[in-house]
């Protein structure tokens, strides 16, 4: 399980313990968070059934969204795009604190075509144990051009 954590989720100190125990309901066994600049760190454990490994950056995320069995990711162009290619599950949490929310935008049409599922902090634990995984479609490899195109049509710079 690997979670790209660019979201303010553990801004209240609250939310990870049962959104630990949703995790681990849900049948994973490790929560990988990138937490980038984040204020709230989380310290790392382990015990036998359950791991939490936290960083901040790495030079290339490669290696964990192959490990990765779901990834959790703001709904960054880029993040959305890296974890599509390695046809991965994705859950975006949307930023809702951003103007001319473009995020929302493009996260309200992957999900309309079937390559994800959106939703905000606040929703995120429901939508993890309502989701049906096997709905998702597979997002079409190597065509760097159409995403290009469409986020473009999404930004409003092509109609």
């Amino acid at each position: 399980f690997f979670f790209l954590l660019s979201i303010s989720l553990f801004k209240n100190p609250a939310f990870p313990p049962p959104f630990f125990q949703i995790i681990k309901s849900l049948g994973y066994d490790r929560l990988v968070l990138q937490i980038g600049r984040g204020k709230v760190v989380p310290e790392p454990f382990r015990t036998e059934s359950f791991a939490l490994d936290v960083y901040r950056y790495k030079d290339s995320l490669k290696e964990d969204l192959e490990k990765a069995d779901l990834v959790i990711s703001h709904a960054g162009a880029g993040s959305c795009l890296e974890t599509l290619e390695n046809r991965k599950p994705l859950v975006v949490v949307i930023n809702e604190k951003l103007m001319n929310n473009h995020q929302l935008e493009l996260a309200k049409q992957l999900h309309k075509d079937g390559h994800l599922f959106y939703c905000t902090c606040s929703t995120l634990p429901g939508l993890l144990q309502s989701m049906d995984l096997s709905t998702l479609k597979c997002f079409p490899p190597g065509q760097p051009e159409k995403f290009s195109a469409f986020l473009d049509k999404v930004v409003g710079l092509q109609k």
